[in-house]
């Protein structure tokens, strides 16, 4: 399947989101992958983990970038390289970040001039249970099921972006990452 979704999130960042309908192998021959890649993709035992990742280097091609424009450094951040893919050929090309996030059929990648991180969770009760492990229970209280578990993947998704901006050995998300409260009717936090 083609592009499912962009949001423009700010004047300098944008996300696209692909809506993973294909098998492992369509995707396989629909993308170019580097050795290093090639060996990643092979380790992989999930399905879903492969075709997230093939997903992601869809969405680079889609943007005019190749899996070769992609790097991570050693504590696996993505980056882009500057000198390759379509900022190249943009007229005053400043430095491009790069979050990726892929969760059950979805895969996205956030692009900015700006430090940023994306992360992209499905809604299930797994979170609520170790919802202790990484968020103050305080924030749940007076909530109903449905909200708890959508608060808390909320709460996950906030940190997780956090802590991919971050990109710090050693950041804990309940010691280290803190969230104000909020409600889920707002669409915002801050963190």
């Amino acid at each position: 399947m083609p592009l499912y979704k962009t949001i423009q999130i700010n004047e300098n960042t944008k996300a696209y989101f692909w809506h993973i309908t294909e098998d492992v192998t369509s995707l396989f021959r629909a993308v170019s992958l580097k050795d290093t890649s090639l060996f990643r993709l092979e380790g992989m035992k999930s399905e879903a983990h492969q075709r997230g990742f093939l997903a992601v280097r869809m969405l680079l091609q889609h943007l005019g970038y190749t899996d070769y424009d992609l790097h991570y450094d050693e504590s696996g951040k993505p980056h882009l390289s500057p000198e390759t893919g379509n900022w190249k050929l943009e007229e005053n090309p400043s430095p491009k970040h790069i979050s990726i996030s892929h969760s059950h059929e979805f895969s996205c990648i956030c692009i900015s001039t700006e430090l940023m991180g994306i992360d992209m969770e499905k809604c299930k009760e797994k979170t609520l249970k170790i919802a202790p492990r990484f968020l103050e229970m305080k924030h749940l209280e007076n909530l109903s099921t449905p909200d708890k578990i959508a608060k808390a993947t909320v709460i996950w998704g906030v940190k997780e972006s956090i802590f991919k901006i971050k990109n710090e050995v050693g950041i804990s998300f309940p010691e280290h990452i803190f969230e104000d409260e909020f409600n889920l009717k707002d669409g915002k936090c801050t963190a």
